[in-house]
């Protein structure tokens, strides 16, 4: 069993910025894709942006240009760098990884109120 345990959420003004940090219990060297995706209240679960093993990254349209995903493999873990936030970024965000074994794991959410 890994756990994934997120970090950096919390209540930003408009304009502002967080970084969201996803820390895996295990070595995330042969995870061949990691995400954030987020649930607004009411809505369903998006993909934000995703990174594969081989270093391509790509995201929603609604946050392209502001949110970057990156990670940090000597920490086992990912990150969610998001600048210029809008109220309608506030959500609850999870992390997800797969492993090269096809299995999945989810972290317990973190959550990001973008409110002046």
């Amino acid at each position: 069993q890994v756990q994934l345990v997120e970090s950096g959420g919390g209540l930003v003004q408009p304009g502002g910025s967080l970084r969201l940090s996803c820390a895996a219990s295990r070595s995330i060297f042969s995870v061949y894709v990691m995400g954030w995706y987020r649930q607004a209240p009411g809505k369903q679960r998006e993909l934000v942006a995703y990174r594969t093993s081989g270093g391509s990254t790509n995201s929603a349209d609604s946050v392209k240009g502001r949110f970057t995903i990156s990670r940090d493999s000597a920490k086992n873990t990912v990150y969610l760098e998001m600048n210029s936030l809008k109220p309608e970024d506030t959500a609850v965000y999870y992390c997800q990884m797969r492993w090269s074994d096809n299995t999945v794991y989810w972290g317990q959410g973190t959550q990001v109120t973008v409110s002046s």
